[in-house]
């Protein structure tokens, strides 16, 4: 009877441990497609000497570089990614960022930094001489003031070691009064590999720096701007010569980004592409001459328009904004009755296309950035821009 008593109660046993483990499979089961990506973008390269890291952060940028034991980050996705990135950072063994660079105070770039400068010793804050009067920007300085660190302003030119590897600073060599051409530039090297990220600097600081005869010859070029026709000249291409590119974006972001004439540029020069809308994170390791990737290169070649079902209306590189197709129902034009992203400027009560080449122009005071629907905009008295027709 005792015996039927404890076989009984170690049946039940098994029973319990069985149930949590299928529940704890399904917990497993539950985590986000973008976790799950990051853990294989980390398992893949977790013993190489040096690796780059590309996170998937969705429509913003995100970059892990890590040499002999030191780490880098530059940028870190909006305001919602702050966690998922301090996920990746925990899961490739960070525990101390050497360095933490906010290439500029797009939301889309710093918004999460909080999180990290409030999680991570973090040893050097690199910044550009641009402020913001954004939420985001006023939470990483909140959150730098919070950890007693202090901002560093790099120099063009200026040169840091990260383990035996080492970056320099390429720009921006003048300040400019957007945003995205106040980028910070650098170019990493590690033994005969290199690596050049511009954040979203546009044609505009691209050109200064060529002009420097600053080298710019890079075996991997992180695209600049989500890989926008505001960015990616043919002349800073043709100073690259890039046998890779890789392309932050979101999924089906209303941008269209990438813009078709832009992977057309890329594919003209030969570049393999990767993408971290259509393959989540990206993570390459070098031995100091060759490079091995966690995936293949994409072989779609689709712009962000078509990746997310629209017609893809950009045309050539001399069409910086997407344009509007009148011949087609109004009813279905993207911006008429449907939800686009649109930048206000609040002082002359006009509305634009994200890649409008006004919009730089648009004082960060007057700027605001909306999801609505045209006829609503117009209803509030806004007025489209002539030059982009949104």
């Amino acid at each position: 009877m005792k015996k039927h008593k404890r076989f009984k109660g170690l049946f039940l046993c098994l029973i319990i441990c069985m149930a949590f483990t299928f529940i704890g499979c399904r917990g497993r089961a539950a985590v986000s497609n973008t976790e799950v990506s990051m853990t294989e973008a980390v398992e893949d390269i977790k013993t190489s000497k040096f690796s780059m890291h590309f996170i998937d952060v969705g429509q913003g940028d995100s970059t892990l570089i890590g040499c002999d034991g030191e780490w880098m980050l530059i940028d870190a996705g909006d305001n919602t990614k702050g966690s998922a990135v301090q996920l990746y950072l925990k899961k490739a063994g960070v525990s101390k960022l050497k360095y933490v660079i906010g290439t500029h105070p797009d939301a889309d770039h710093i918004g999460g930094m909080d999180v990290i400068i409030t999680k991570f010793d973090c040893e050097n804050i690199l910044l550009p001489d641009k402020k913001s009067d954004s939420k985001e920007y006023e939470e990483l300085i909140d959150a730098i003031n919070y950890r007693n660190y202090k901002i560093s302003v790099p120099r063009v030119g200026e040169k840091f070691s990260l383990g035996s590897a080492d970056f320099t600073v390429l720009g921006p060599i003048s300040k400019a009064e957007s945003n995205n051409n106040n980028s910070i530039v650098v170019k990493v090297k590690y033994k005969d590999t290199s690596f050049l990220l511009s954040g979203d600097a546009e044609s505009e600081e691209e050109q200064e720096i060529v002009d420097s005869g600053a080298d710019l010859k890079a075996d991997v070029y992180h695209a600049g701007h989500h890989g926008s026709n505001t960015s990616s000249s043919s002349e800073w291409l043709k100073k690259i010569s890039p046998k890779y590119v890789v392309i932050s974006c979101g999924k089906g972001n209303t941008y269209g980004h990438p813009h078709r004439e832009v992977l057309d540029e890329f594919k003209k020069i030969g570049a393999k592409v990767y993408r971290t809308d259509e393959q989540g994170s990206i993570a390459l390791s070098s031995d100091g001459v060759k490079l091995s990737w966690n995936v293949s290169p994409s072989d779609t070649w689709k712009s962000g328009y078509e990746n997310a079902g629209t017609k893809d209306v950009v045309k050539n590189k001399a069409d910086t904004v997407p344009q509007r197709n009148m011949a087609e129902d109004k009813t279905t034009e993207p911006g008429n009755s449907l939800e686009m992203t649109y930048i206000l400027n609040n002082n002359s009560l006009k509305f634009h296309y994200p890649d409008c080449k006004s919009v730089p122009k648009i004082k960060d005071k007057n700027k605001e950035e909306v999801k609505t629907t045209r006829d609503e905009l117009i209803k509030r008295g806004y007025e489209p821009c002539k030059i982009c027709n949104p």
